[in-house]
């Protein structure tokens, strides 16, 4: 799994899903349950269950091509190393969750992942399954972990890599440093089953947003402490004793439904969409059986940024204008002014705050430019000018 200090979480699957075994064992005998009472079923019964599975074709497309090519790492997988070597969890599960997820906000997955910057990410990729099925899509992708936390050190990604011939670049980076990630920017990070095993999701999720336009985000929350505190309606998380969960001293913070969603707002993201699995009712921070996952489809918050007044007023003397920003994702923000489209000057600088002008004259356009802080990207800006009469 990634960074995550991704060990294995017996429940847990480092690409994303973590769920709880009489959930997986219901996941699997739900279908040959239907299954089997079809057979047996009227004609017009087994037609209702034809129409329904083109249905789900068309709204999911990638969901039955996910399960077709997990068979498919696993038969390349046990013809390169026993079954012991690999990371045990079947990551591309997932890929039906973020499907639903996109479907709830009415978008589709492959075309978020398709941006200017034609590159995605997934981290906490354990062998890289999700990686290399998103590059089997056309995708140019990024699998990174922390080799050190990893299942097998990385070794299952390199070794399906090259067994696959594929291109996907292979990242050993420990987020609880102050990373880096191999490219600046990304059209879409993925982000599954690892924020629970961060020091520090806060500086993760904020660093992201600096980074890429849409993350799809799991991790595990709780609705309740073991002795029955209610949680759910507190924007708080529970802090892990070390062996607390799964035995497992890589897992840190369980937030609340209400504290992650205030953490993806504090970090500067928009929630899109939102779903849970497990047990959505009575679940805790650390109990196996009682395991919830939140699923999220996250799109940058963009920098917001304003003049007041604008036009300026008519009065005499110069008139004012006051100039406030707030760059979303934490980062510091670079004011600049050009006056009547002239050289540029540095007029404010910080992540969010405001500055007043005090020379805005009649006749003149004084356009306000909201940098990054090297001053290499425009984020914004806005013309002001002051009125005649």
């Amino acid at each position: 799994m990634t960074q995550k200090q991704l060990r294995v979480d017996q429940n847990s699957n480092a690409s994303g899903t973590t769920l709880t075994e009489t959930f997986r064992q219901f996941y699997d005998w739900l279908p040959r349950v239907l299954c089997n009472r079809l057979e047996g079923a009227p004609a017009a019964f087994r037609e209702l269950e034809r129409n329904r599975k083109t249905r789900e074709r068309t709204t999911y497309p990638l969901r039955q091509l996910a399960r077709t090519t997990q068979q498919n790492f696993w038969e390349i997988k046990l013809a390169e190393r026993p079954k012991s070597f690999w990371y045990p969890y079947s990551t591309l599960r997932n890929v039906a969750v973020l499907e639903e997820l996109c479907s709830k906000a009415d978008v589709n997955l492959l075309e978020l992942c398709r941006g200017v910057h034609e590159k995605v990410a997934d981290i906490g990729a354990a062998d890289g399954d999700l990686a290399f099925f998103l590059e089997k899509l056309g995708l140019s992708v990024e699998a990174i972990d922390n080799e050190y936390t990893n299942f097998n050190r990385l070794e299952g990604a390199r070794t399906l890599k090259k067994a696959l011939n594929s291109s996907v670049a292979i990242l050993s980076i420990d987020l609880d440093s102050q990373f880096t990630l191999g490219a600046q920017k990304y059209d879409a990070i993925f982000l599954l089953g690892t924020l629970y095993h961060l020091k520090n999701p806060f500086f993760v999720l904020e660093s992201l947003a600096r980074m890429a336009k849409y993350c799809f985000l799991s991790t595990r929350i709780a609705r309740q402490t073991a002795d029955g505190a209610p949680l759910t309606s507190h924007p708080v998380a529970y802090l892990l004793e070390p062996r607390e969960c799964n035995n497992d001293d890589t897992n840190f913070w369980i937030f609340s439904d209400q504290g992650l969603k205030r953490l993806i707002d504090r970090t500067g993201w928009n929630l899109l969409s939102y779903l849970t699995i497990g047990d959505t009712t009575t679940s805790t921070p650390a109990d196996p059986q009682r395991d919830e996952r939140a699923f999220c489809l996250l799109k940058k918050r963009p920098p917001s940024f304003s003049a007041s007044p604008n036009p300026v007023p008519v009065g005499e003397g110069p008139g004012t204008t006051t100039v406030s920003w707030d760059t979303a994702d934490g980062s510091i923000g670079r004011i600049y002014v050009s006056v009547n489209r002239g050289q540029e000057l540095l007029f404010a600088d910080g992540h969010r705050s405001s500055a007043s002008a005090y020379w805005i004259e009649t006749g003149s356009e004084y356009e306000f430019r909201l940098y990054n802080s090297d001053h290499t990207e425009l984020l914004a800006k806005v013309t002001v000018t002051r009125k005649t009469k």
